[in-house]
C-alpha cells in the first residue's frame, strides 16, 4: 500500500475485526468499516482515517480493499443521467468486469501464497521437529501442528483445479465456482485444526518458556527462509483463511453478472463455505460442551455404567418427569437428561434438592417413541395424562413416561426428534469425539470436583492470545471473530438454560 500512497493514489481497506481502543493515538472501528490508509510504512502499525477521525491501527485487522475505486459515492453523483459508465472509465474494461477481474485475480494470487505458506510450515518446522526425537514425540507434533499436513495436500489438489478453470486472458470470464462446490465437504478437514488450535498455543507456550526450542523453531525459520512471525502466528493462518473465503466469495458474487456462466455456481459456494464455517462453530461449541458434561456427571451420586461422553457430546434437553416402569409399579418422580443416543434419569436427594442420585439411562437408538392418549393405558393397565411411551424395539422393555401439563409433553416429543436428527446429521457430518478429548474432559472434572470449584477450560487459550504481541495474532483479537463471519448470531445453546434450573453446579 506504501508505494501506492507515495504515487498520489487513494488506499483503502477493510476491517476483518473489531479494533477497541482506549488511546486517543489509535483509530478505533467495527468489523466491515472502510478506513482510508494514510500512511504504511510501519509493518506493523498503519496511520488511517474514517470520516473526522484519524489515527494508528494494526495492519493485521484488515485487508486492502479488492477494488480501490469503490468508494465512487461522490464521483456518480457528478455523473449526467445516463451516462454510459464504460464512457466514464475510458479505454479498457467495463467497471464490473475489472472488478471481478480483481476479485479473481486477488482468490489466485492468495491461494498460490497459501499454498507456499503450508509448505513453508511442513517442511520448514515438521520435517525438522520429527528428526529430533530427543525433543519432540509424534504426540506432541500432532497436537501443534494438528492436520495441516492434510490441509496442505487437499489445497495442492484444490489450487490445480482453480488453475484448471482460471483464464489468463480474461480473468472476468473465469468460472471457478464450481471448484469449491466440488470441494466442499474436503473444507470440512478445517474443522478438526480450528478445534485443535487452542491445544496448539498452550503446547506453544509451554516450550517457549525452554530456550532450546525458541532457538529451534528460529533456526527452522531461518533455514526455511520464512518472513519474520513467530510459530504461532503462522500456525494461526488456517483459521483465518477458511473465514476469508466467504468474504471473497461474496465479493465475487457481487461482481458477477446474473447472466455470466459462474453466477449459479458462486452463489452456491458462497452458500457451501459459510455452511462449512457453520460447521466449524458448531463442532467447537460441541468440544466446549463436553467438559460441561464431564463436570456435570462428576456431580451425580452412585453413577454406575459407562460415562455419558462414550456415547453422547450434547444434552438436547432435560426436566421432571413422572416414570412408570411396569404394571402396578408406584409411580416415581425423576430428573430426565436426554443426550444425543441416550436418556439419563436421576432421583433428587429428599432432603439436600441439589443433589442427585444416578437411577438409570435408556439407549435411545433402541427405543421408540409413542404419543400416548390421555385415558386408560392398556399395558399398564393405568389412567395416564399428558404420557409418552417409549418402548425398544425388541419389545422386552416399556417405559411410561408422564408430564404434568400438555405444553410440557410436546416440548418433550419434540426434544425426541431432535435427539434423532441430531444422531442423523452427525453421521451424515461424521462428527465424532475421540477418546483422548473424553478422557481429558473425564479427568479435568475429577480434578475440579475434589477440589470444589469448576475451572475455565480454555482460559489458558485466551490468556495466550491476549498475551501475543505480533501483527499476525492481534492482541486483542476476540476469538470468536476468528471462528464466526458476519452471520445472523446463532440461537444461544440451550445446555446451561437446561442444566442451570438444576444445583448440582452449586455445590
Amino acid at each position: 500500500p506504501e508505494q501506492l500512497i507515495s504515487d498520489g493514489g487513494v488506499v483503502y481497506a477493510e476491517a476483518l475485526w473489531d479494533h477497541v481502543t482506549m488511546d486517543d493515538q489509535e483509530l478505533g472501528f467495527k468489523a466491515g468499516d472502510v478506513i482510508e490508509v494514510v500512511d504504511a510504512t510501519n509493518k506493523e502499525w498503519w496511520w488511517g482515517r474514517i470520516l473526522d477521525s484519524e489515527g494508528w491501527f494494526p495492519a493485521s485487522f484488515v485487508r486492502l480493499r479488492v477494488n480501490q475505486d469503490e468508494p465512487m459515492v461522490e464521483f456518480m453523483s457528478q455523473v449526467p443521467p445516463g451516462a454510459s459508465m464504460d464512457l466514464l472509465l475510458g479505454p479498457g474494461l467495463p467497471c464490473k468486469e475489472q472488478m471481478r477481474t480483481n476479485v479473481i485475480n486477488e482468490i489466485m494470487s492468495t491461494e498460490r501464497d497459501y499454498i507456499k505458506h503450508l509448505k513453508d510450515i511442513c517442511e520448514g518446522y515438521i520435517k525438522q521437529c520429527r528428526k529430533r526425537t530427543d525433543m519432540f514425540t509424534e504426540e506432541q507434533l500432532r497436537t501443534i501442528f494438528g492436520n495441516i499436513e492434510d490441509i496442505y495436500r487437499f489445497h495442492r489438489k484444490f489450487l490445480k483445479g482453480l488453475e484448471k478453470k482460471f483464464n489468463k486472458d480474461t480473468p472476468h470470464r473465469s468460472e471457478i465456482g464450481c471448484c469449491f462446490l466440488e470441494h466442499q465437504t474436503d473444507f470440512q478437514i478445517y474443522s478438526e485444526y480450528c478445534n485443535n488450535h487452542p491445544n496448539a498455543c498452550v503446547q506453544i507456550s509451554k516450550l517457549m518458556k525452554i530456550n532450546k526450542y525458541v532457538f529451534f523453531f528460529e533456526a527452522c525459520r531461518l533455514l526455511q527462509r520464512m518472513i519474520d512471525i513467530s510459530l504461532d502466528g503462522f500456525l494461526l493462518t488456517p483459521v483465518q483463511k477458511i473465514c476469508k473465503y466467504p468474504l471473497q466469495l461474496a465479493e465475487l458474487l457481487k461482481y458477477t453478472n446474473p447472466q455470466h456462466r459462474d453466477y449459479k455456481d458462486v452463489e452456491a459456494a458462497l452458500n457451501a463455505m459459510k455452511n462449512v464455517a457453520r460447521l466449524i462453530n458448531e463442532r467447537k461449541r460441541r468440544l466446549e460442551n463436553i467438559d460441561k458434561i464431564a463436570h456435570w456427571q462428576s456431580s451425580i451420586e452412585d453413577w454406575e455404567g459407562e460415562d455419558v461422553l462414550s456415547r453422547s457430546s450434547d444434552l438436547i434437553f432435560s426436566g421432571e418427569l413422572t416414570k412408570v416402569s411396569q404394571p402396578q409399579s408406584k409411580n416415581q418422580q425423576r430428573m430426565f437428561f436426554l443426550f444425543d443416543h441416550q436418556l439419563v434419569y436421576c432421583k433428587k436427594d429428599l432432603l439436600r434438592r441439589d443433589i442427585l442420585y444416578y437411577k438409570g439411562r435408556m439407549m435411545m437408538d433402541q427405543m421408540e417413541v409413542m404419543d400416548v392418549e390421555d385415558g386408560k393405558e392398556k399395558f399398564f393397565n393405568v389412567s395416564v395424562k399428558n404420557a409418552v411411551k417409549l418402548r425398544s424395539l425388541s419389545g422386552d422393555e416399556v417405559h411410561l413416561l408422564c408430564a404434568k401439563k400438555p405444553e410440557q409433553k410436546q416440548r418433550w416429543l419434540r426434544a425426541f426428534q431432535d435427539e434423532r436428527k441430531q444422531v442423523q446429521h452427525d453421521r451424515d457430518m461424521g462428527f465424532s469425539l475421540t477418546d483422548v478429548q473424553k478422557k481429558q474432559a473425564m479427568v479435568n472434572a475429577c480434578k475440579n470436583h475434589l477440589s470444589g470449584k469448576p475451572k475455565a477450560v480454555t482460559r489458558p487459550y485466551y490468556d495466550f492470545l491476549l498475551g501475543q504481541k505480533h501483527p499476525s495474532l492481534p492482541t486483542a483479537l476476540p476469538q470468536q471473530q476468528v471462528f464466526m463471519l458476519a452471520e445472523p448470531k446463532r440461537k444461544a445453546s440451550t445446555f446451561w438454560h437446561n442444566i442451570g434450573r438444576l444445583t448440582p453446579f452449586k455445590k
